[in-house]
């Protein structure tokens, strides 16, 4: 039996297969309100046999979207907003739906990606003024962010615990925290970034401390049924940055808070950093914390063909794989990767006829 298809249980939450569509930023948000192109997006994607889906980093405050285009969760306006979307999908499909609460930090105030803008000035329409554990620019283009005080932190775990609250009211399956990537959980984790001399900085514990808050915090306002999880970055790529070494120690006081399940990624937080970009090149990262921890352990960059997924799961290097471009690229991956390891996975009744003529069809 294919391992990529064998069911996997995070928390009280059974997925039907192990691949997992990785949050995957749309910007297409009006003032974080989702609009038709997130019912589309999320409808196709809802459609593709995965075991689940993450949406999109969704901003617990406006302060904390990446681009002017983000997705958001902090009041009424933008929960009904995403509420319609996913009263849509769930119409026609049952496949598990998480959602990703981020806040961007010193990474927000920026154009969409296809316009090439980079950082946007607080004083334009579209900027605002970012927070940062330390008042550090992410490079020679980018605005200096505010160092955030006490205040600040208290109201960013509040935002996080109200998002999540807003995420049960809509009926949501999973949450996972965005610390990855070089967003603000990120830099508070990084050394790099956070130069802070209050016990919100310095040595691990005082650097891993607010993400270790907002779990509690989020974990105490979402449904005690549902997982709870993270995104980190193992490494920064960066010599004395974050590393693997951190990451562990990170993971495992994370296990021990009750985390239902981590996924490991790399990189983001600084323009310096050196990626040794080939297939499967973060795998090493997932396996060495899955032998740390009792979470499960989701693998993700560049995990690209059927066997190879498959690979990662038979030799217990990860309990999971996501996918974020390839899925993009090819929506139906997860069936032909079930054509080719001989499983079959969930489709609409209205695809069933698009089965392989005169073979054994990986839908049903």
């Amino acid at each position: 039996m294919s391992q990529l298809f064998s069911p996997l249980t995070i928390g009280e939450l059974t997925l039907p297969n192990r691949i997992i569509i990785a949050p995957m930023c749309q910007y297409s948000a009006i003032n974080g309100e989702a609009t038709d192109w997130h019912t589309i997006h999320l409808g196709q994607l809802s459609l593709s046999g995965a075991g689940l889906l993450i949406m999109e980093a969704t901003a617990v405050s406006p302060e904390g979207r990446i681009s002017y285009g983000d997705l958001g969760l902090w009041n009424n306006e933008t929960q009904q907003a995403l509420g319609k979307s996913l009263n849509a999908v769930r119409q026609y499909s049952d496949m598990p739906i998480g959602i990703q609460l981020a806040h961007a930090g010193r990474k927000a105030s920026t154009g969409k990606p296809w316009e090439d803008l980079g950082a946007i000035s607080p004083s334009d329409e579209n900027g605002w003024q970012t927070i940062a554990p330390s008042a550090l620019a992410y490079d020679e283009h980018s605005f200096e962010p505010v160092a955030m005080s006490k205040a600040d932190i208290a109201q960013l775990i509040t935002d996080f615990a109200s998002a999540a609250k807003r995420a049960d009211e809509l009926g949501l399956d999973l949450i996972e925290l965005h610390g990855a990537h070089g967003y603000l959980l990120h830099q508070f984790l990084s050394p790099i970034t956070n130069k802070r001399d209050d016990e919100y900085g310095g040595n691990l514990t005082n650097r891993m401390r607010i993400v270790l808050e907002v779990f509690k915090a989020v974990r105490a306002e979402f449904n005690v049924n549902k997982p709870v999880g993270i995104r980190i970055s193992a490494t920064d790529w960066v010599e004395g940055g974050l590393d693997l070494e951190q990451s562990i120690v990170l993971a495992q006081a994370l296990d021990d808070a009750g985390c239902d399940f981590i996924h490991v990624s790399t990189a983001g937080l600084s323009p310096l950093q050196q990626i040794p970009v080939e297939p499967g090149f973060q795998i090493p990262f997932a396996t060495a914390i899955k032998k740390a921890v009792s979470m499960p352990v989701i693998a993700v960059g560049l995990i690209t063909e059927a066997q190879q997924a498959e690979n990662i799961l038979k030799e217990q290097q990860a309990d999971a794989v996501a996918l974020a471009r390839g899925i993009l690229y090819n929506p139906h991956w997860p069936w032909h990767a079930a054509a080719e390891l001989g499983a079959t996975v969930s489709a609409p009744k209205q695809y069933l006829r698009s089965g392989p003529y005169g073979k054994l069809s990986p839908i049903k």
